[in-house]
């Protein structure tokens, strides 16, 4: 408990300093909160008011945020602000543990508490050190899951399982829809296996949908958290097979060792399981022959498994497969009824399966920690907390000559988008991008501010033709409503109805980015161009197009 509370008032007081981290590849995803939480903080409501990729909680975690911090680094607000959610679930049931051995109940929370604090995934996408603003919901999921598998595991006591199966049901529900579905899986095994009494189960239902029921009275954002997944999946369906055969060849160490030690243990408990196995079928009516097959370590670490490969089959980077550690922790501590020999066998398994995602993430951060002591910052100071960026000075010099490149070879751009191309295929990855495109946003701040003043106007509402708008929250000003956030084009933005055409056509201000021209600002573009119908388009720096709502136009 005690260390479980240090940390969190570290966290937090790291997010009261001037801290700056080295930027990544896909940083901008973090740019999405920052809208996302932007929105929340002007009266928005994700989901009934902006079209959201993911659910609410993210959003609304991320608002408290910029209400207590006054500038915190965006990515580790992102990464430390479901600590108390958690932290509530996971403290409750190894102080229990902690009572007995203290050594279980840290070799639980230690490995968690570095899969939660270090913004980094597995995955790794850039040879050069960084941190990782892209997979943040991915590892939401992980993280909250790992908390529901400790407890599905070691604890006992059901009124403590009734409470942290509701609270972390509900949070995976309002934070990433596949992280509740493999959480649904898993404590339906769990109550046929035993472990969770069907009282408990009828208590956590009753809670989850307590909260729900709750939620949607006061606010709609359930029946409209609904919709948007309705419409996600409408826009993304038949490619699940093909996600199942990517994720586990993405993950193969991870997976196929935990295979391995999957059948390791079959075969080692062969006829335990075989006498339950033909009790099950002699007697199917009876409850206590399915617990004594269901409720086998390696049962449960089929299980687990199986709902982590399910999760990954919708991501693109994060912490993948952590939540095993707990039921391999039970795996370790069991391992020693078998012969020498054989639980030497288990124990290199389960190290095969454990430790390369905790050696990886400390590895990789590591590396963006040491690496920074050369980096300089990134310019972005027009773009308030997001600006605590760094990267090598030769990057960000790159990034300053490929904006001049963008600008005198637009039609090289302009085909290459007509063609349906991006300038390199992994474009979004690149470290000078990311920070040429901080770097050409903060110049779009100073242009709107200098057109402001030119022409005595006042743009309330911005939209940005792009994946993310950091504007609204730069300049102070609005997000335009209704429209989506996490802008992918071909996966995450549906077509507009008319209230969504009506709020862009009421939009004070839109950006369309040139530096440089791509296929998806200009599908974006494509999009809502009923609603842009109307607005005038002005040049309003060397990177950005500027379209303006006719009322605000001066007068010639």
């Amino acid at each position: 408990m005690a260390i479980g509370l240090a940390t969190l008032l570290f966290a937090f007081a790291l997010l009261a300093l001037p801290i700056s981290l080295p930027i990544g590849a896909m940083y901008w995803d973090v740019v999405v909160f920052v809208d996302g939480g932007w929105r929340v903080l002007n009266g928005q409501t994700p989901s009934v008011d902006f079209f959201a990729p993911v659910g609410p909680l993210g959003y609304w975690l991320f608002a408290a945020g910029l209400e207590v911090f006054a500038k915190p680094q965006p990515l580790l607000l992102a990464q430390w602000m479901l600590l108390p959610m958690t932290l509530a679930g996971l403290l409750p049931v190894l102080v229990r543990i902690d009572r007995s051995s203290r050594t279980l109940a840290l070799a639980l929370l230690l490995p968690f508490l570095v899969f939660q604090l270090l913004p980094t995934n597995l995955e790794q996408f850039s040879s050069y050190p960084g941190v990782d603003g892209f997979g943040i919901y991915n590892r939401h999921g992980t993280q909250l899951l790992y908390v529901l598998m400790v407890a599905l595991v070691f604890e006992r006591r059901q009124r403590v399982l009734l409470f942290v199966i509701a609270w972390i049901c509900a949070a995976l529900f309002l934070s990433k829809i596949t992280g509740f579905i493999a959480a649904g899986g898993l404590c339906a095994f769990a109550f046929a296996a035993g472990r969770v009494r069907l009282s408990t189960a009828v208590g956590a239902l009753t809670a989850f949908a307590a909260v729900l029921a709750g939620l949607e009275l006061t606010t709609g954002v359930v029946s409209a958290y609904l919709g948007d997944i309705a419409s996600l999946v409408g826009m993304n369906e038949g490619v699940l097979a093909s996600r199942f055969i990517q994720a586990a060849s993405i993950h193969f160490g991870i997976f196929a060792s935990g295979c391995l030690l999957v059948a390791a243990l079959l075969f080692l408990d062969r006829r335990p399981i075989a006498s339950a196995l033909g009790a099950a079928v002699r007697h199917p009516l009876r409850t206590a022959p399915w617990i004594a097959l269901l409720d086998r370590n390696v049962v449960w670490l089929g299980m687990a498994l199986l709902a982590g490969l399910f999760f990954e089959t919708q991501n693109t980077g994060g912490q993948a497969f952590i939540f095993i550690w707990p039921v391999l922790v039970r795996i370790a501590c069991d391992a020693s009824r078998h012969s020498q020999r054989a639980t030497a066998v288990i124990l290199v398994l389960v190290a095969a399966v454990a430790m390369p995602p905790l050696v990886n993430v400390l590895h990789r951060s590591a590396r963006a920690v040491v690496g920074q002591l050369m980096y300089v910052k990134v310019p972005a100071q027009n773009l308030k907390a997001l600006d605590s960026v760094t990267q090598r000075p030769e990057v960000i010099d790159r990034a300053a000559h490929m904006i001049d490149n963008y600008v005198a070879y637009p039609r090289t751009y302009e085909a290459l988008a007509a063609d349906g191309q991006l300038p390199i295929f992994s474009l979004y990855s690149e470290l000078d991008f990311q920070a040429a495109w901080l770097m050409a946003a903060n110049e779009a701040v100073d242009a709107i501010r200098a057109y402001e003043t030119a022409h005595g106007v006042r743009f309330e509402t911005i939209m940005n033709l792009n994946f993310v708008n950091p504007f609204p929250y730069a300049l102070g000003r609005q997000g335009t409503p209704l429209i989506a956030i996490g802008a992918d084009p071909f996966r995450a933005v549906p077509p507009p109805n008319a209230r969504t055409i009506e709020a862009v056509r009421n939009t004070d201000l839109a950006l369309l980015p040139l530096c440089p021209v791509t296929v998806a600002n200009q599908t974006i573009q494509k999009i809502y161009a009923e609603g842009l119908r109307d607005h005038v388009a002005v040049p309003l720096s060397r990177c950005w197009m500027a379209y303006i709502r006719p009322g605000l136009l001066p007068a010639r």
